[in-house]
């Protein structure tokens, strides 16, 4: 793995004990939330591999439940989360996995407010760094590093053209896209990560797309 500064080695500013187990759950937690864009009535959080085996002593549930609160990985808040999170009415589940997990550091985060729920599965990799790699059943690689859509739409044709061909109107960058289908001809998921910002209007004019049913916006 390559490293862009002695950061992405030492970890970032934050409530410690450990940058892989604390800081990455903080951020998964945060991706997540970002995603969802609500407050969950309902945490579900599954840990595999050494998050299984270490989570309390890490305080790695302490840690994502940060980071679904949206808290920063430097906040003092961290540490009275959970205790936050309740008092807010939010019901929390931690449980844990035999299943030996691709990476040691993974989890997976299930949201549910009303009828809306989301499921996403992260990794640790170190230094604070992440990456999801599943949201609703689909595979992706994200980092949550640069502004990124998530786009759910039916797996037809000129789906993916009539949105790079907005982006372009708008003079946007993709500096990286992956699509991915559970069957051809059914669902699929679009993610398109770019050097800019999305704005509300280019979300808008992406959402109204024939065959286009939903976005999420993720901002760096």
């Amino acid at each position: 793995m390559k490293y862009k500064s002695v950061f992405d080695i030492m970890g970032p500013i934050m409530v410690g004990p450990s940058s892989s187990h604390t800081a990455g759950a903080v951020r998964i937690g945060q991706i997540a939330r970002r995603i969802f864009g609500m407050e969950p009535e309902e945490i579900h959080i599954h840990f595999y591999g050494s998050f299984a085996e270490t989570y309390k002593g890490h305080a790695t549930d302490i840690a994502v439940i940060a980071g679904l609160l949206n808290f920063e990985t430097d906040d003092s808040r961290i540490r009275d989360a959970i205790e936050i999170a309740k008092k807010k009415g939010i019901h929390i589940k931690f449980y844990t996995e035999e299943m030996v997990p691709a990476h040691p550091n993974t989890l997976q985060i299930k949201l549910v407010k009303g009828n809306e729920i989301l499921e996403l599965t992260g990794v640790s990799v170190g230094g604070g760094a992440v990456q999801i790699t599943e949201l609703n059943g689909f595979d992706l690689n994200l980092s949550g590093e640069n502004p990124a859509m998530l786009i759910y739409h039916i797996d037809a044709y000129g789906v993916i053209a009539s949105v790079a061909g907005i982006l372009a109107n708008y003079k946007i960058n993709i500096s990286k896209m992956n699509v991915s289908r559970i069957e051809k001809n059914s669902m699929a998921l679009m993610v398109i990560e770019t050097d800019q910002v999305i704005q509300e209007e280019i979300l808008k004019e992406i959402s109204m797309k024939d065959n286009v049913k939903k976005v999420y916006v993720l901002a760096s």
